[in-house]
């Protein structure tokens, strides 16, 4: 049994452990407040933005831009995942690398070449141990502040090698923020543009261009790719700060359980030391 000044010692330190959780636990709170207002105010134009690319796609013959119709052979792919720099966010980035292991291992099965690209230090770190040959580039230290500038310095590289022809498809998975208690990952085609069945239901009419075409989807093309690279960033923030929240949550419930178990555990010893040391004392008067 251990002893009272271990107890103690453990106890305090369980104390500290809590006061911490607890503090991390609120500050998640008001972070992911933030963080999930900038994602319900970027999804409405991303998915405003798709739709009218996706009308546009419908209708796109030959002669349209290479990042609307994409290569006839695709051989070369890219998986970008999207995760966190810190960890105490609970299961976020191990379902993230489970859901991007099956991936991986279903288009490797097809014969295709895969490359990946890691957003964060934790799927840095999970592609390095169970990918290393096929981990390609990370970008790390992109998910405290989340800006524009971060989507355009990936978008611009993944751009870039799709038009240099070192990729054919670029596809993206990020945690998807369902609800607070609720963070699922998800994965689309993000180069070349792919439009959803929803999307190709909605077309009415041919579209009319003005000033032209190519002119329209100069612009709105890499915009589409800037802007679909933004939001699952802003996803990925809002879905670590509302798996951290949950998971210190848990951590101080856990830690409070414990102390009260722990005190019991010393009170019991401490009377039960009392008693020994009355009955000594009893012991030796009567022996007197």
């Amino acid at each position: 049994m251990p002893s009272l000044k271990a107890l103690r010692s453990r106890i305090r330190s369980v104390k500290n452990t809590r006061q911490i959780t607890k503090t991390m636990k609120m500050v998640a709170a008001a972070k992911v407040r933030r963080a999930r207002m900038a994602v319900e105010s970027a999804r409405p134009y991303a998915a405003h933005l798709a739709n009218i690319l996706g009308n546009i796609a419908v209708g796109a013959d030959s002669s349209a831009p290479l990042l609307l119709t994409g290569r006839a052979q695709v051989k070369t792919v890219a998986l970008v995942v999207c995760g966190s720099d810190r960890g105490l966010c609970g299961g976020l980035n191990s379902n993230l690398m489970k859901a991007a292991s099956q991936w991986i291992e279903t288009r490797k099965a097809t014969g295709q070449t895969i490359r990946i690209i890691a957003v964060g230090r934790k799927i840095e770190a999970g592609m390095k141990s169970a990918y290393p040959e096929l981990l390609e580039k990370s970008f790390t230290d992109m998910g405290r502040n989340v800006e524009f500038v971060h989507a355009q310095t990936i978008a611009q590289e993944l751009l870039a090698k799709f038009n240099a022809g070192d990729l054919d498809e670029v596809h993206l998975m990020s945690s998807q923020m369902l609800s607070m208690l609720t963070q699922q990952p998800v994965v689309h085609q993000l180069i070349p543009f792919a439009a959803t069945a929803k999307e190709a239901d909605a077309v009415v009419s041919a579209p009319e261009f003005e000033p032209s075409e190519d002119v329209v989807l100069e612009h709105l093309l890499p915009l589409n790719l800037n802007m679909q690279v933004f939001t699952a960033l802003l996803e990925s923030s809002a879905s670590e700060q509302a798996a951290r929240m949950t998971a210190m949550d848990a951590a101080t419930r856990n830690a409070g359980e414990m102390i009260k178990k722990l005190s019991v555990q010393y009170n019991r010893s401490r009377q039960a030391a009392i008693t020994k040391e009355l009955i000594e004392i009893i012991s030796g008067a009567e022996a007197l």
